[in-house]
């Protein structure tokens, strides 16, 4: 199961993956898998993994482009709903290479305002 052009297979089966480990109660800090964004606004999502149970909740950093990214929980259904200003949908962004896990970006993230990666 895969959501629009937003995840490979292999990303998908990598969040499902993380989203087993987390469920089975493992502490750690994942790498976000995908990043997603608005192509005409400010909010972006690194995604680390989705909940096996329901394929369409991910966690990952969010931001709303307000100012004010967290780590969280997102429904992949409303992102794909999600227009702004040009009425342009979510995309992913396919040059996105995590170097770093999520706790790096939430870091980073929180100094800044808005993710940066």
């Amino acid at each position: 199961m895969a959501f629009h052009p937003w995840f490979t297979k292999a990303q998908f089966r990598k969040l499902l993956a993380n989203g087993r480990l987390s469920a089975a109660g493992r502490d750690i800090d994942l790498y976000p898998v995908v990043k997603l964004y608005l192509p005409d606004g400010h909010a972006a999502w690194l995604l680390s993994e989705v909940d096996p149970a329901a394929p369409t909740r991910a966690f990952g950093l969010c931001d709303a482009g307000l100012g004010a990214p967290e780590l969280g929980f997102v429904d992949l259904n409303e992102l794909a709903r999600l227009r702004v200003y040009l009425k342009l949908p979510v995309h992913r962004d396919v040059f996105f290479q995590p170097d770093r896990p999520l706790s790096a970006y939430a870091r980073d993230a929180l100094a800044a305002g808005r993710i940066t990666a």
